[in-house]
């Protein structure tokens, strides 16, 4: 069933129908929504403001509907008692702020339809928070050529673990579709990937970990890559794929010369762009020359640009992305992608 959401400024509301849509199917209707013709929904969001007499009249014909039980979750606009109390009076069950983000208004909408769910929502919403809180820092560090610590980073392996293996990967996409934009999120949805794959494959706890470490921060050199080239429509020409590609080694040198970047992850970061017919860049391995964590990670990347939405391409559906990797056989682990395959539907 999909979530309604009623509401008077359809521009504003845009965020939230966006948001929404990334983790439910979400029907949009204005205050004069005839119930009579309207099925059963899991859930009732309202965006409007209260105290209208079509917004109550709305509501009193919504609360009329025997077999329409779904919670209401107002967008309050005012938060006088006054109007609290009107938004009660309709039917309302709960209300929350105009300023509130989308991602935190999604949350409350899966928490009324399944309160259990909606704890593990909660808890991988305040992981994906620690990992993109912890690789914004590091990207504006390495940008600005400050000292890179890694804590964080650290910091964030377990948590990604539990909530993958708690909640699932289609739980961790939308968190972090809903969530963030653009900003890291690749690098987020590698990590989840990765997990996904560690935990399916039954990986020991310190290579999940390396693995999972190693993926959030794989693109670290794109810190130093001017932003305009990396949200350019269209194609790169051959100038701007070598400033695109010297992403490689500019993330290596970055964590090179910290403290406590370990091997696995200066063999990712720098040669994640390898493939096994030494066609791959930026130093041409190829064959027993790339490591099975790089194998992984490369497998993941690809599959998470695949399905990505860019500002140059519509996102590919997960069958097609693994099929166009299996047709990468000479390039790509295919055991690998197998691999990915049943984790994907696990």
């Amino acid at each position: 069933m999909a979530v309604l959401l009623i509401t008077d400024n359809g521009k504003r509301s845009r965020p939230l129908i966006e948001a929404l849509r990334c983790v439910t199917p979400c029907e949009v209707v204005g205050p004069t929504v005839e119930w009579s013709a309207q099925t059963p929904v899991a859930a009732v969001v309202v965006d409007c403001d209260f105290t209208e007499l079509s917004v109550g009249r709305c509501l009193k014909a919504l609360g009329d509907r025997p077999d329409i039980t779904a919670n209401i979750l107002g967008i309050a606009y005012r938060s006088s008692s006054k109007a609290l109390r009107t938004a009660m009076a309709l039917g309302l069950d709960a209300c929350i702020p105009f300023y509130t983000e989308p991602h935190v208004i999604v949350a409350a909408v899966q928490n009324l339809i399944d309160p259990d769910d909606g704890i593990l929502n909660a808890s991988t919403r305040r992981c994906a928070e620690q990992a993109a809180a912890a690789v914004s820092h590091l990207f504006h560090s390495a940008g600005t050529r400050g000292r890179i610590d890694l804590k964080a980073v650290d910091d964030s392996v377990d948590p990604i673990l539990t909530a993958l293996k708690d909640g699932g990967l289609a739980r961790w996409l939308n968190t972090i579709e809903a969530h963030d934009k653009a900003t890291y999120q690749h690098s987020l949805r590698v990590a989840g990937l990765s997990a996904q794959f560690a935990n399916h494959i039954g990986f020991p706890d310190f290579q999940r970990r390396r693995l999972v470490r190693a993926a959030l921060v794989h693109d670290l050199g794109k810190s130093q890559v001017p932003r305009e080239l990396l949200l350019k429509k269209g194609s790169l020409n051959p100038e701007e794929l070598v400033i695109m590609r010297a992403h490689t080694t500019l993330g290596y040198d970055i964590l090179k010369a910290s403290s406590n970047a370990d091997s696995a992850m200066l063999d990712a970061v720098r040669h994640h762009h390898e493939l096994l017919d030494g066609s791959g860049y930026p130093d041409g391995l190829s064959g027993d020359a790339i490591s099975d964590i790089v194998r992984l990670l490369t497998i993941c990347d690809i599959y998470s640009a695949l399905t990505e939405r860019r500002s140059y391409k519509p996102a590919m559906e997960p069958q097609e992305a693994i099929a166009v990797l299996h047709g990468m056989s000479t390039k790509v682990e295919p055991r690998f992608v197998q691999a990915l395959d049943r984790a994907l539907a696990a």
